[in-house]
């Protein structure tokens, strides 16, 4: 079971933040502590700390095994230059090895989602990913995919999209539950499989 942590809570806040930050905040809490509290309660103040030390920690290890901005480039470029078959073949191998089994949807099903993936716990997961390639994502593509995802009962969706999306269809995604996978995080998630294929 994974842990997450609300969107906008400040140790969400500061795992996007660089490093540092955490441990800025954790030496002022701790130095505030120290000055303030009475001798015998001076151990609280580093203590307080611990946990932003915690999340400090966490936001080094991601941002230590993020990929550079070149090599995110670099994949996104790959990305896009691959047929439907390719890419399709990508995202199929990814979502294999997280432990989902992929079924490729075929004819009518497909007409808003490409992918159908099941969990070990039976959950369904829709998954669109044929306009990879296109530019800018609009409000109409997002809300037939919620309406794919509505009519098979999916337990959740994902978007895949190298492009942008309108601010509109962004907040409409968000409504909905629809997850966004695109950019660096993208580039990152195909990038074992690509270097896979390669090797």
């Amino acid at each position: 079971m994974k842990f997450k942590l609300a969107e906008k809570s400040i140790f969400a806040l500061l795992l996007r933040s660089p490093w540092w930050i955490s441990f800025v905040v954790a030496l002022a809490i701790s130095a505030v502590g120290m000055a303030l509290l009475p001798t015998e309660f001076r151990w609280a103040g580093p203590l307080g700390s611990l946990s932003f030390v915690v999340v400090g920690s966490m936001a080094a290890w991601r941002q230590f095994k993020a990929p550079s901005s070149t090599h995110v480039a670099a994949t996104l470029e790959q990305v896009g230059a691959m047929s439907w078959r390719d890419f399709s073949a990508a995202v199929a191998q990814a979502y294999s090895r997280e432990g989902f089994e992929v079924q490729h949807l075929i004819g009518l099903k497909a007409a808003s989602a490409d992918f159908e993936l099941h969990d070990k716990l039976g959950r369904i997961t829709l998954v669109s990913a044929k306009r990879w390639k296109a530019a800018r994502q609009g409000l109409d593509v997002l809300q037939s995919f919620a309406a794919a995802s509505r009519a098979r009962q999916a337990d959740g969706s994902i978007f895949i999209t190298l492009g942008g999306v309108t601010e509109q269809a962004r907040q409409y995604a968000a409504a909905q539950q629809i997850r966004l996978l695109q950019g660096a995080e993208l580039a990152q998630w195909l990038r074992p499989v690509l270097a896979a294929a390669q090797a």
